[in-house]
């Protein structure tokens, strides 16, 4: 392994390889093959994780994108490169997020979808005055909170892009489709394979 696969720019046979393989819904399923994988992979080099997914599970997600962030911080000897392949909708745009610029890639005709988390909650309200004030302010604070975390994840979406956050959430609502080549334009990800 050459310094050189450790910054800068990868040549498409850097990706012949990848030592992590992930497709189908982001659960936490997902999660414990992401982990084995990992931990099977060299701590030093380059290590490729290929993601094509329909979405799932934002939290899960976001778990795994603290593992990419973790091991990149303990082990600077390692790259760990995004390769998104043929859907990379939802959760796994989420995941992505967590890798920087430089190290995301897609391929050919790939497709990025970004959007709001969902909520499907009922909140009924009965009780004394006071327990339904409660259970309304409880439901106010989730949904305040979700969408500072999914706030935080169009922030790691798009930063060092052309893409600003104006345009994520005025396009997320209505779930926002980005080809593997738009997103090279925009600054989303290094390269398309």
């Amino acid at each position: 392994m050459t310094d050189a696969s450790l910054t800068g720019p990868l040549d498409p046979r850097a990706f012949d390889k990848p030592r992590i393989l992930l497709a189908g819904a982001v659960d936490y399923a997902m999660y414990d093959r992401f982990r084995d994988q990992l931990s099977q992979a060299p701590s030093t080099g380059l290590t490729v994780v290929e993601l094509s997914t329909l979405g799932g599970d934002p939290e899960v997600a976001r778990m795994m994108g603290e593992d990419v962030r973790f091991h990149s911080d303990v082990n600077p000897g390692r790259r760990l490169v995004f390769l998104g392949k043929a859907a990379i909708y939802s959760a796994g745009a989420t995941f992505m997020s967590f890798f920087a610029v430089e190290n995301r890639y897609l391929t050919r005709g790939t497709r990025v979808m970004i959007h709001e988390r969902k909520m499907d909650k009922q909140l009924q309200i009965t009780g004394p005055l006071t327990t339904c004030i409660a259970s309304v302010k409880a439901m106010l604070n989730e949904l305040e909170h979700s969408i500072v975390i999914q706030n935080e994840g169009f922030e790691n979406l798009v930063r060092g892009s052309a893409v600003t956050m104006d345009e994520v959430l005025r396009r997320a609502p209505q779930d926002w489709y980005i080809e593997a080549q738009e997103a090279k334009t925009l600054g989303l990800i290094a390269d398309v394979l």
